[in-house]
């Protein structure tokens, strides 16, 4: 990208982008659709662990990208290995067989990459045990369950010299690519303000009943490295999210995304100083972290970013389930994940450009391009070693703040943190909760 204080000349941009058309500015140096410089017929093969939810799209992606090859499925739900199986053997010519347990699969020296849908709780445990076997890794976000899960995987990264991306697809968006090269490049002037939201109409969990754990569920492995408890009728699939034992809230279940293309649209990394407030104000059950969040992240240079999360009001901004805008000081960039709108200081729009995006909503299963493209470009860093479009090192920086805004919010107060290292300043409450408890033989390590 330019550097940050070059002269952004607009009306080059605007024609340039105008014969694009479709916004690939800068597809030559970024795209993932492109033909490999290193090894294109080198075969790929990749297990995926988690099919619910994000793992179908995943299931649904990999096979039909040249020389890439899914040899396993993995889930504790038969349920879900059993459609997995039958997913994928539709779209490639052998059927991927079936494992409960991702350990057999690392034992596999064919595989070269572990692929991570699964709960929070199991994503880094999981990605550490799969770069000791010597397997590349792509984690959904969040990278890890809380701070100091995200640092051990950059610090396994860095020692096991592995491919590791993170699953914020939008860094692979060509039209998310050009707005923030144009930012970059000065079309807004200086940047200093990033505003993000996300809206849903979610409904209650209730308050969860103990229950006798369904046949097709292992809940032991489940489990995995979180402490143990007993089985509860709201919990399994998709309820974990809200529970701190093995979730992380919305701000990390969905700001993540928004948050971050704010931090790479301003070239932020730590925050100076995290200010959360809210609650869970829609219902009166089991939840555990706010349904409704509005985080103030400030940075050195005199940069800020706003992330409002409601889960249970889909009104929001612009018409948009998700977004962000980027304020400069001669300008304004709003970025979804179907494209962008430029504005001038006047709020004159300047130039659109947007796709047909099925994915830029708030369906996690929906046909999604961006996540095509996120996961070619992590092949791409298999194959040839390409730069990735979200190397661990930067979700993590993203992921972090998230994971600061609910310790301010569980704290009610601000968290101090050293910008130079995203650490917390002297903080020894925030440090108590920078990490988490295991159950017995279940730690991980690096």
């Amino acid at each position: 990208m330019p550097p940050t204080d070059s002269k952004f000349d607009r009306r080059t941009f605007l024609k340039a982008s105008a014969v694009a058309g479709a916004g690939f500015l800068i597809e030559k140096r970024s795209s993932p659709l492109l033909a490999f410089d290193g090894s294109p017929n080198e075969k790929v093969v990749v297990a995926v662990m988690g099919l619910n939810s994000r793992g179908e799209v995943h299931l649904q992606n990999y096979p039909v990208l040249p020389n890439t090859e899914i040899a396993y499925v993995c889930d504790v739900d038969e349920r879900a290995l059993a459609k997995g199986v039958a997913m994928v053997g539709k779209l490639q010519a052998r059927a991927p067989k079936p494992v409960k347990d991702f350990r057999r699969i690392l034992e596999d020296k064919s595989v070269d990459a572990l692929v991570i849908a699964t709960p929070d709780h199991w994503h880094t445990p999981a990605a550490l045990l799969a770069l000791a076997a010597g397997k590349h890794v792509y984690v959904e976000k969040p990278c890890g369950h809380n701070p100091r899960e995200g640092e051990m995987l950059v610090a396994a990264q860095r020692r096991y010299g592995k491919v590791v991306q993170m699953g914020n697809q939008q860094r692979s968006g060509p039209r998310s690519i050009e707005a923030v090269e144009a930012i970059r490049g000065g079309a807004i002037g200086r940047p200093y303000l990033a505003r993000a939201w996300y809206g849903n109409t979610r409904g209650s969990i209730g308050t969860g009943k103990p229950a006798a754990v369904p046949a097709w569920l292992d809940w032991e492995l489940w489990q995995g490295p979180a402490p143990r408890t007993a089985f509860r009728d709201n919990v399994v699939h998709y309820n974990w999210h809200w529970f701190a034992r093995w979730g992380t809230g919305e701000v990390c279940n969905n700001g993540t995304h928004e948050i971050d293309v704010c931090r790479w649209a301003l070239g932020a990394d730590y925050p100076v100083k995290v200010t959360s407030s809210g609650g869970r104000y829609a219902f009166e059950d089991d939840w555990e972290f706010p349904d409704t969040q509005d985080v103030s992240f400030e940075f050195p240079n005199r940069k800020e970013i706003v992330w409002q999360g409601q889960s249970c009001s889909g009104f929001a901004p612009m018409g948009k389930g998700r977004g962000s805008t980027i304020h400069g000081t001669e300008g304004t960039m709003f970025i979804d994940r179907s494209g962008y709108t430029l504005y001038d200081a006047k709020n004159k729009v300047l130039k659109e450009s947007y796709g047909d995006e099925k994915g830029s909503g708030i369906d996690t299963k929906a046909p999604d391009r961006l996540t095509g493209l996120h996961i070619a470009n992590f092949l791409d860093g298999i194959r040839t070693g390409a730069p990735l479009h979200s190397p661990i090192e930067e979700g993590h920086k993203s992921v972090l703040l998230c994971h600061v805004a609910n310790i301010a919010q569980r704290l009610a107060r601000p968290v101090l943190m050293d910008p130079a290292t995203g650490q917390p300043a002297g903080d020894e409450d925030v440090r108590q909760l920078w990490g988490r408890a295991y159950e017995p033989g279940w730690a991980p390590v690096t």
